[in-house]
């Protein structure tokens, strides 16, 4: 059942892809040629047959990067990792600690 998933995904991708692309009024040659990909790579990622690079590649060609932001945010920091890069905070002075510099006890 989830490979059906994926594949109906993939293909309702690929005409979001092809739909675009008519929307900017280009030709698969020119898509590919901004992609830096074949005319057969983008007539595969039209029917749902594309590489993650591939993809990626004719978003950009498209002007369409910035809807992957959309489609697979960037996780948020969970406390435990940002406490990790943090390190420890300080929770007090240790005052000055040269012992040349302190004056003699008169005790």
């Amino acid at each position: 059942m989830r490979q059906n998933y994926a594949k109906t995904t993939a293909a309702d991708l690929g005409e979001r892809l092809k739909q675009a692309r008519l929307n900017l009024d280009l030709t698969q040659v020119e898509t590919a040629e901004r992609a830096g990909v074949t005319r057969k790579a983008v007539l595969n990622a039209e029917k749902g047959q594309a590489t993650l690079e591939v993809f990626v590649a004719i978003m950009h060609a498209l002007d369409q990067a910035a809807q992957l932001d959309n489609f697979l945010p960037p996780p948020p920091i969970s406390p435990v990792q940002l406490a990790k890069l943090q390190g420890k905070k300080r929770k007090r002075a240790s005052g000055s600690r040269k012992e040349d510099e302190q004056e003699p006890s008169t005790w």
